[in-house]
């Protein structure tokens, strides 16, 4: 009898810690869902918005991603983290408040899932300013200005140099790269000019074609750098006679001189659109083609008779070499007048608008092997003379059509951000 009641005691004991240990269960999933703002059970894994302040209010922020337009509800529980643009350290990030962020500011929001299941919370706002980044873009520009290079890749050794091909107005020189011992490595994405999406890379990705930028320290000729961070990309030329413009899409249509087939151009928010003025497009069309010791058809303004007409550039006198600005200013790679880049960016802005069918523009892209559509990293027109000049080298060839070498300034590769 006394063994029977001591198993019923037991038994009683086990039955009351199970309904204990459930009781603490159901309290502490209670609590957490309160902490968190959930029903039991609902996933509490946060949600990472990435993108640019599109508006922001005193109860949310919109987010514009890759994707899309992203709300999320700012609590008062909401922390704010203003991040260097230097280091873009999350973690050593200070403290910041609402009034701090703004229209176009770079941000991480760190949310949950409202109660809703649809909804978003900002539990943590990570956020760079525009001004921060403006200085350091600025300061990173002024310093590959003066102790980087740009040019195309012709050779890769076994050794790890890499012959690079820059240009500058009137022609190019052969200059030696070599990576210093822990060079940096990155490379564009197959289908973005953005340099902030650029991914780590390797001396092994590096082809010949390839578009190359390295920082560095030259020799004293200015043939040879060792380079300390080399930034790579597959990028492609085309040029092409306007067939048709869509202004509501943003995109034109061309035949592409090489292929004679049609490609269509994507022209996206950061495309740069430049109109080349004519008259120094003929006379730079001209010395290359002196350089290049060719005698015959030339440029208009050249002695030739091919007739060139300026495309529309909506008033903007584009055959005067002028802008609102001052006079384009031509230099050599940097030195003195300024660069290339610094060249193309006095030239007149145009828009598609401004396009017209016959018009004959060179694009820049991404090379991501799509040779029916490309986004456009650069659209610029007035490039008339230069094409000339190749079909006239492809007919003394005795290929024809525009010989794949045509050098149009300005349209290799893509700017330093």
């Amino acid at each position: 009898m006394a063994f029977s009641t001591r198993i019923k005691t037991r038994e009683f004991i086990v039955m009351l810690q199970n309904i204990l240990i459930s009781v603490l269960i159901f309290l502490f999933s209670g609590v957490f869902a309160l902490v968190f703002g959930q029903t039991p059970g609902a996933a509490t894994k946060p949600t990472y918005v990435r993108g640019e302040v599109a508006a922001i209010e005193s109860k949310s922020i919109s987010v514009t991603t890759d994707t899309g337009k992203v709300d999320a509800a700012i609590t008062e529980k909401t922390a704010f983290k203003r991040v260097s643009a230097e280091t873009l350290d999350f973690a050593k990030g200070v403290d910041g408040a609402l009034a701090d962020i703004a229209v176009g500011d770079k941000v991480t929001v760190s949310a949950l899932a409202g109660s809703d299941g649809k909804s978003l919370n900002a539990r943590t706002i990570y956020f760079i300013t525009k001004a921060d980044i403006a200085a350091k873009n600025a300061k990173e520009a002024a310093e590959w200005q003066k102790r980087g290079i740009a040019g195309k890749v012709t050779t890769v050794s076994p050794q790890g140099q890499i012959t690079v091909d820059v240009r500058n107005l009137t022609g190019s020189t052969a200059l030696v790269v070599t990576p210093k011992t822990g060079a940096k490595f990155i490379r564009y994405a197959p289908d973005s000019e953005r340099f902030d999406e650029a991914k780590p890379s390797t001396l092994a990705e590096i082809k010949v074609g390839d578009m190359l930028r390295a920082i560095g320290d030259k020799n004293t000729e200015g043939n040879a750098m060792t380079a300390e961070t080399i930034l790579t990309g597959a990028f492609q030329t085309v040029a092409g006679t306007v067939v048709s413009t869509d202004v509501a899409k943003n995109e034109v249509v061309i035949k592409n001189l090489q292929t004679n087939k049609e490609v269509t151009i994507e022209v996206g928010p950061r495309t740069v659109l430049k109109n080349f003025p004519v008259e120094m497009a003929e006379r730079m069309a001209g010395a290359q083609m002196g350089a290049a010791g060719m005698t015959g058809p030339r440029p208009v303004g050249q002695g030739g008779n091919v007739q060139v007409g300026p495309p529309n550039t909506g008033g903007q006198p584009a055959g005067q070499g002028q802008t609102p600005g001052g006079p384009v200013r031509v230099g050599m790679g940097g030195r003195g007048g300024g660069s290339v880049d610094e060249m193309l960016e006095r030239f007149p802005a145009i828009t598609v608008e401004n396009l017209k069918a016959g018009d004959m523009i060179a694009v820049s892209s991404t090379n991501n092997g799509n040779v029916t559509r490309m986004r456009a990293i650069k659209l610029l027109a007035g490039v008339e003379p230069f094409l000339r000049m190749a079909q006239a080298t492809g007919r003394r060839s005795g290929q024809g059509g525009v010989e794949g070498g045509f050098s149009i300034p300005g349209m290799d590769g893509v700017g330093f951000p």
